[in-house]
């Protein structure tokens, strides 16, 4: 059996920034990860400045390896009508298979034990967790969850929002083309949902939308969708036509959830989209996976740092802190979405904001969080 103090179950963003941060203090980290790397995922590789400052505390510097300079927002209705907003903090534009490998190798420098394996359960006892995976058993004082919007793992904790049918799916491609300004990040209404293009390393333009259910089974297929249902938003007409694709084939996500998770269950700490997903349109997710990173790692350092904190002071803290810092980022993110899914609200918006940029950079800044020091 392995012991060890902190065991991480996913090696996404924030399973891999969580190890990091806690290996750069001395404590052993285990993480399971399932897949190998590097891998695509479907996700917007959009990340918001906001995190810049804890990345570099952590010798993480993202523009070395390609990452885009992104500072425009470009936004626009299903009709054609548009604008475009510089954006108060900027992005950054890296795709999921640079960033995880490039965290990945990062965790194993720092003395991270990744092991490449499902886990199948795990259970508290007294104070310590055993976890099986298909290979491997382990004792560890601490689980964090950090395995993504929803996987086996979930059912197996028989968590609530698992059991629940949603009508969402998410589907990603790269592309590649001469006509894409690098500096913007877009945003672009349809029927049933929203697009968002940015580019990433290698000059390539990461496509991701969002859609309902009931719109994508009229066209019944990916490609037919995007022939007919992207198209009839003039801007992903016109990016289309002008593009090529570089994947063989998108990639897709079914049963996206946007429901209510418990931050900790049975001892159990959440992080990133495990814990809570916000609206993609918002372009946040990533930063809030790694914030969540952050903000779990210093109250577990603070159980090991002899600051009389108990197990369960930990998770209360945590609980509290993860509340305090998104609940209102997920409010509002629900509330755009609604907007932009209704064609005469979300014309009146652009029509509101077009008139007045200071609106669309309080709106902006709702769903986004400061610069986060270390």
């Amino acid at each position: 059996m392995i012991s060890t103090q902190v065991c991480i179950v996913g090696g996404g963003l924030a399973g891999l920034v969580s190890a990091i941060h806690l290996a750069q203090q001395n404590i052993e980290v285990v993480l399971f990860e399932k897949h190998t790397y590097p891998r695509h995922k479907v996700c917007g590789e959009y990340i918001s400045k906001e995190i810049l400052p804890y990345l570099n505390s952590l010798d993480i510097s993202l523009f070395k390896h390609q990452a885009v300079d992104i500072t425009h927002l470009k936004l626009s209705h299903q009709s054609g009508q548009s604008l475009e907003q510089k954006l108060p903090l900027g992005g950054i534009g890296i795709s999921r298979y640079e960033i995880d490998q490039l965290l990945a190798q990062k965790a194993k420098a720092e003395g991270v034990n990744i092991i490449h394996d499902e886990v199948l359960e795990t259970t508290f006892e007294e104070k310590y967790f055993f976890v099986q995976s298909k290979n491997h058993k382990l004792k560890s004082d601490f689980v964090i969850a950090a395995h993504g919007k929803r996987s086996g793992f979930d059912k197996t904790l028989s968590r609530n929002f698992i059991q629940q049918k949603t009508p969402w799916i998410g589907i990603k491609a790269h592309y590649k083309t001469e006509n894409f300004d690098e500096n913007f990040v877009g945003l672009h209404n349809f029927k049933g949902g929203y697009c968002g293009l940015s580019m990433v390393e290698n000059r390539h333009i990461n496509l991701c939308y969002l859609v309902h259910q009931n719109e994508f089974k009229k066209y019944k297929s990916i490609e037919k969708f995007n022939q007919n249902g992207l198209t009839q938003n003039p801007h992903l007409k016109n990016f289309l036509s002008q593009s090529e694709p570089v994947f063989e084939k998108h990639l897709s996500i079914s049963q996206i959830s946007f429901q209510n998770k418990p931050t900790v269950q049975n001892h159990i700490l959440f992080a990133g989209d495990a814990a809570g997903l916000i609206h993609p349109l918002c372009g946040n997710g990533m930063a809030m996976a790694i914030h969540s990173a952050k903000l779990l790692s210093e109250q577990i350092l603070k159980f090991y740092r002899n600051e009389k904190i108990s197990r369960t002071q930990v998770e209360n803290n945590y609980q509290n802190l993860w509340h305090q810092t998104f609940n209102k980022r997920l409010i509002y993110g629900k509330m755009i979405q609604n907007i932009l899914l209704k064609p005469q609200l979300s014309s009146n918006l652009i029509k509101l904001v077009s008139k007045s940029p200071f609106i669309l950079k309080q709106i902006i800044k709702q769903t986004h969080g400061k610069p986060l020091q270390n």
